[in-house]
């Protein structure tokens, strides 16, 4: 290091003032977009602290011949900060009033805290302090500050570039190289319209259903393969193929987030078109559309679609040829509300929009000597198929099914007559809030279509309401046409953030996803941006996890239901095994999910196993992304398989299930002492509890599994027998240590 003994020229210490002495850091005004809305990107960003080096030598102390007065120095920044003139500077700079306020905090104790500033800047503020510069000069340094804390500014054109979203059908240069020949199937439920592109799709060489549920691929699936058409299925968390030895086949049944955008096709099937509206999966119809590589494209949907495909077909410059098609039974709206559930008939479906609802009426129904069948989304498929099997069948002696807007789409039901228990339904807005509301036109129309479904038992359909308050709007809703689309959804690709990374090597991937929505520009005439908050929130909740951005991104696409903790609990633990290298063997898993697993004897027993279905499902689904760290995916399967039928055996006996939940009694009680010795343990947890039982509030927070807690049982009875007490056994869940015994403590509750 040089050191200098004596004072630069007057001429010298002008040139170190200049803007010119910062190389490479021209001042050129950056705007931030507005998008036609108040810009507060500013508080998505988070200042990248700068701590000064231990051993820099304080040369601007050198060449002023001092140090500075820290007190004068800081009214002379105080004054800086407050100036209209630097702020609209900072203005023009891309640093708005958040962003300020941070620089200018973070620029104060930058200067007070050093003991050795830049030899510029030292120089600059010696100056003013003796009254040879004005407080404007401070802006250059200033700004090269900004620029050190907030990395975003060198960029952020950059930025925007990659977060122009205004011309999406660019995204896919191979689909945009072929004449491609797009016909909208356009109709009503239950019109046929998915018969007819079906029946395309099995005539061709080469084809791809995409659908928007499982159920929907595996129908696929097995009626192509039955009509020998050789089909192989691609699910999030399966792959099936035709040919025993492993080929692949010429025609695949996939969900839509699964379908291949590189591989080409003769015939692709996009059914359910309509859900390119939705808030959280429209992205991956979108894709679809755009990206399939396919001669013909048949998209399944209903009317209120066609207007914004023919606006995408235009970006695309390809031509829509629409098939329109008409209802196959007749669809009547009753004239009176159900009022009770004494006037239900064989072939009713009740569809309620909570599982509180669910439960209630079915319990209602059964108490009356009819025997029910239960549908809802959170039930495994195979649980699904049970049930509908049950109802469908003639000669089974269940004749009503109660279910959730899950029957929508998905199944072939028998049904006669659909009542909607209620027309209010929780949705989630584009911002990711909740929201109760009117169910939609659309809605009300799909569920209401299920009645009468030509080929099955009722000839026509029938629809009413629970109460006789919501029969008129339900008449009026059904008597709409479906709301027009006016948008699709996108979303961030990995390679965008990727790139992001790159550019701020410092933000979290959540800081990411919200710094790329909030900068990203979108033709709102067409697209809007899908709902992130489920992505974000699963980022948040493995920040801490070492991990590649990649893999972390993959993670955090996870298909997770984040209102269940149970499963949230796992998702952290398969990233941590992940990050430290360690395989997610059976052994594992099954200690973490209590197998062998026990049936259900209460409702909340039903709700853990449930969860722990979604746990395995994950498992499956990370298993085909990370097949060496996941590597049991036939054992998990076959658990799997093991608990869809437990789950199945406990939605049959759902009404034994309620009532034991109110008693909080085992189904097994072996004898009557057993019991009392049950009732007063409950009752004191009820007691000392103010949410309710202890146990069951473990098991609904997934902190306890039914195979701990007859564990649990046992321990209590035989310290009942030795000390008269109750023990209480707690284990260390988070410790996931492979091979390592779980710890517990007992303590004596007088």
């Amino acid at each position: 290091m040089i050191k200098f003994s004596q004072r630069l020229s007057i001429r010298s210490i002008a040139l170190l003032r200049s803007p010119r002495f910062l190389e490479g850091r021209t001042i050129v005004p950056i705007w931030i977009a507005s998008r036609g809305k108040k810009d507060d990107s500013g508080r998505l960003f988070t200042p990248v602290p700068i701590r000064p080096s231990p051993d820099d030598i304080n040369v601007g102390a050198e060449l002023t011949g001092g140090t500075l007065d820290k007190a004068e120095m800081l009214k002379v920044i105080l004054k800086f900060s407050n100036r209209k003139e630097i702020k609209f500077l900072c203005l023009e700079n891309g640093i708005d009033s958040h962003l300020q306020q941070q620089a200018f905090t973070s620029f104060r104790r930058y200067c007070m805290e050093t003991d050795a500033l830049p030899a510029d800047l030292h120089v600059v503020l010696s100056d003013i302090l003796q009254g040879a510069g004005h407080v404007d000069d401070i802006f250059p340094y200033f700004l090269r500050h900004v620029k050190q804390i907030f990395p975003h500014l060198e960029c952020m054109d950059d930025l925007k570039k990659i977060s122009d979203l205004r011309q999406p059908a660019n995204w896919y240069p191979s689909a945009r190289g072929i004449n491609r020949k797009i016909i909208f199937h356009s109709g009503p439920t239950n019109s046929g319209k998915t018969y007819h592109a079906m029946e395309r799709f099995l005539t061709a060489k080469s084809g791809v259903y995409c659908g928007p549920l499982k159920l929907l691929a595996s129908e696929v699936f097995n009626k192509s393969n039955q009509r020998e058409t050789a089909c192989d299925l691609v699910t999030g968390e399966e792959r099936k193929f035709a040919d025993p030895n492993g080929n692949s086949s010429k025609h695949v049944a996939c969900t839509v987030e699964m379908t291949s955008i590189t591989t080409p096709y003769e015939v692709a099937v996009i059914d359910e078109i309509q859900m390119l509206k939705d808030v959280g999966r429209g992205w991956a119809w979108t894709r679809a559309l755009l990206g399939l590589m396919a001669e013909e494209i048949h998209v399944c949907g209903e009317p209120g679609t066609l207007d914004l495909l023919e606006k995408i077909c235009e970006t695309t410059n390809e031509s829509l040829e629409v098939r329109k098609y008409k209802r196959l039974t007749a669809l009547h709206i009753e004239d009176q509300a159900l009022q009770t559930l004494d006037n239900v008939r064989p072939g009713d479906c009740i569809v309620c929009f909570s599982k509180n609802d669910i439960y209630a009426v079915s319990r209602e129904i059964e108490a009356r000597g009819r025997e029910v069948a239960v549908i809802y989304g959170g039930l495994p498929p195979g649980t699904k198929l049970a049930q509908a099997a049950k109802f469908n069948d003639p000669d089974n002696s269940c004749k009503v099914l109660v279910a959730t807007d899950a029957i929508g789409m998905g199944l072939n039901l028998s049904i006669r007559r659909v009542i909607f228990y209620s027309i209010i339904k929780p949705s989630v807005n584009q911002k990711g809030e909740k929201e109760m509301d009117t169910i939609s036109v659309s809605q009300a129309l799909q569920i209401a279509g299920r009645a009468g479904r030509y080929g099955m038992q009722w000839d026509e359909g029938y629809v009413t309401s629970y109460k006789p308050e919501d029969l008129p709007t339900l008449r009026n809703i059904l008597g709409q046409t479906p709301e027009p689309l006016t948008q699709a959804g996108l979303h961030p690709t990995a390679d965008m953030i990727e790139l992001y990374a790159y550019h701020l090597p410092n933000a979290t991937l959540s800081n990411l996803m919200e710094i790329f929505v909030s900068l990203s520009t979108v033709d709102d005439s067409l697209y809007f941006m899908c709902n992130t908050e489920d992505f974000k929130f699963l980022a948040e909740t493995i920040q801490h996890v070492p991990l590649p951005l990649r893999a972390r991104y993959i993670f955090c696409c996870a298909p997770i239901n984040r209102q269940m903790p149970f499963v949230c609990s796992m998702f952290l633990k398969y990233a941590r095994r992940y990050s430290k290298n360690e395989p997610v063997t059976f052994d594992w898993l099954c200690n973490q999910c209590g197998w062998p697993f026990q049936l259900p004897r209460t409702i909340i027993d039903l709700v853990h196993l449930e969860a722990v279905f979604d746990v395995l499902d994950l498992y499956l689904w990370l298993s085909y992304r990370f097949p060496d760290l996941f590597p049991d995916e036939k054992l998990v399967r076959d658990i799997q398989k093991e608990l869809d039928d437990i789950i199945q055996q406990g939605v049959f006996q759902i009404t034994k299930l309620l009532k034991n939940s109110e008693t909080a009694v085992s189904t097994n009680t072996p004898d009557e002492d057993s019991f009392v010795m049950r009732q007063k343990r409950s009752k004191y947890y009820r007691e000392n509890s103010p949410r309710g039982k202890l146990t069951e509030r473990l098991l609904a927070q997934g902190l306890l599994t039914p195979a701990m807690l007859q564990e649990l049982k046992a321990e209590w009875d035989q310290q009942s027998k030795t000390r008269g007490g109750i023990g209480v056994n707690g284990d260390d869940d988070d410790d996931d240590s492979p091979g390592k015994k779980s710890r517990r403590k007992t303590r004596k509750i007088k």
